[in-house]
């Protein structure tokens, strides 16, 4: 069961926005968007749907976005925003067939001519040298490091894409404790105000406030001298759409490794993805929390509502009594029953990023508005800040670390926000209408 995910508690982001060093910032694309992503077709079941963290027959789950009956909008929004990327993603699974399964010398050159291919569409080179990549292929980081960097690259390209073709500024940084990150920053766009995702891979010792964190959350450590070496790698993003129907969305995966001074290594999986709207939309909401679901439903069906009440009990924020949004899902500290099945689970709920988010900015991104809608979204944008900055574990990880790299942490800010003092919408108004999901989550898919 379920159950037998690894220890649950403690419910803490681990920032993957640690770094430092000079940023070699660039533009992304460089000519017209080709829409081109790498890995399998968005929206379909994921080359780890078979391999899942669930027991016993059939876990019931139609793979992401498969199974359920879809609003005629979201099929064709999909169809419409993404047309393109599936043959581009089947065109490159068919190059990786073709590899010969026989190793020599022969075969070795073409496995990395393979990998070579693979993070040619991805935004920057990978912050790991592919020399060192090829000698671990089959190690857990190598997988989480290109798995996170085909992650940015196809939200990246979806939202270039959906933007009309705005840019991506790609700014590479080196941490110089160890490791670096690549930060993809789109701000000002026609659709976007402000879109970020970023990828770190970091390593080195732990800080004392750090490790206090990890153990205050039950984990115990041999050290040597006070000193505990680790790795961590993760993609983060947050996404501030311009159009006050249009939500914010926000999605965090990453893999953290930390290593005993008797050598033994322990290790762990974490993330999520939850929505933010200005107003809500019923159906948008049933989509996303559904396609997250189906995501969740082909490891086992028990893990949607455990992941989903786990969101609901961490975004909130205290001081208002208040949800930061509709939800999501939320987890962290996943360590069993192996590696591969918990990251093929992570590989899924990564992979239905695009598919859960994109058509609803689609469907949203030329809605008329008022200049009273802007003005709350821009209250409620404060609400976002208000949590990030008080009570996002994260953020505060991050910002404790020695060599965080601010700007990276911060990224997920909005430009513009507002406050005013005793606001209170009228009653039974539309903004009076998602206050009340915030202070009372909903189950979405039932």
């Amino acid at each position: 069961m379920a159950s037998s995910l690894g220890r649950l508690s403690g419910s803490r982001f681990w920032s993957t926005a640690l770094g430092c060093g000079s940023p070699r910032p660039r533009a992304w694309p460089p000519g017209p968007a080709t829409g081109r992503f790498c890995g399998t077709p968005l929206g379909g079941p994921g080359s780890g749907g078979a391999r899942g963290l669930g027991y016993g027959p059939g876990t019931g789950g139609a793979g992401v976005g498969g199974g359920a009956r879809r609003a005629p909008w979201l099929v064709a929004g999909l169809a419409a925003g993404l047309a393109g990327v599936a043959a581009a993603s089947l065109q490159h699974l068919a190059r990786a067939e073709m590899v010969p399964r026989t190793e020599g010398v022969s075969g070795v050159r073409e496995r990395a001519d393979e990998l070579a291919l693979r993070c040619s569409s991805f935004m920057a080179q990978p912050v790991t040298a592919l020399s060192e990549l090829r000698a671990r292929q089959g190690d857990m980081k190598t997988q989480m490091e290109l798995l996170i960097m085909e992650t940015q690259a196809q939200v990246c390209q979806a939202l270039a894409q959906l933007d009309r073709g705005a840019n991506f500024s790609v700014d590479r940084w080196e941490r110089k404790e160890g490791g670096g990150g690549i930060s993809c920053v789109l701000q000002d766009g026609h659709v976007f105000e402000k879109a970020g995702v970023s990828i770190s891979v970091v390593h080195g010792t732990l800080s004392e406030e750090a490790a206090k964190q990890m153990r205050n959350r039950g984990k115990v450590f041999k050290t040597k001298n006070g000193q505990l070496a680790f790795s961590a790698m993760g993609v983060s993003s947050v996404i501030h759409p311009k159009n006050p129907h249009a939500p914010t969305f926000h999605f965090n995966y990453r893999y953290f490794e930390v290593e005993e001074a008797d050598g033994s290594k322990q290790w762990w999986f974490g993330g999520g993805c939850d929505l933010t709207p200005t107003y809500l939309n019923q159906e948008d909401a049933v989509h996303f929390h559904k396609t997250l679901k189906d995501a969740c439903d082909q490891h086992d069906p028990s893990l949607y509502p455990k992941f989903k009440k786990w969101c609901d009990d961490y975004f909130i924020i205290k001081h208002r009594g208040e949800r930061r949004g509709i939800g999501g899902i939320f987890f962290d500290d996943l360590d069993s029953p192996s590696k591969e099945d918990v990251f093929h689970f992570v590989q899924s709920c990564a992979r239905a990023v695009v598919p859960s988010y994109i058509p609803l900015v689609q469907k949203h991104c030329n809605d008329p508005f008022t200049p009273q809608e802007k003005q709350w979204q821009q209250l409620r944008r404060g609400r976002y800040v208000e949590f990030n900055l008080l009570y996002d574990r994260g953020t505060k990880f991050g910002l404790l670390t020695p060599g965080s790299r601010i700007e990276s942490i911060l990224m997920s800010l909005p430009l513009t926000a507002r406050w005013e003092y005793m606001h209170a919408p009228s009653k039974n108004s539309k903004e009076a209408e998602i206050l009340e999901v915030l202070h009372h989550p909903k189950d979405w898919v039932h």
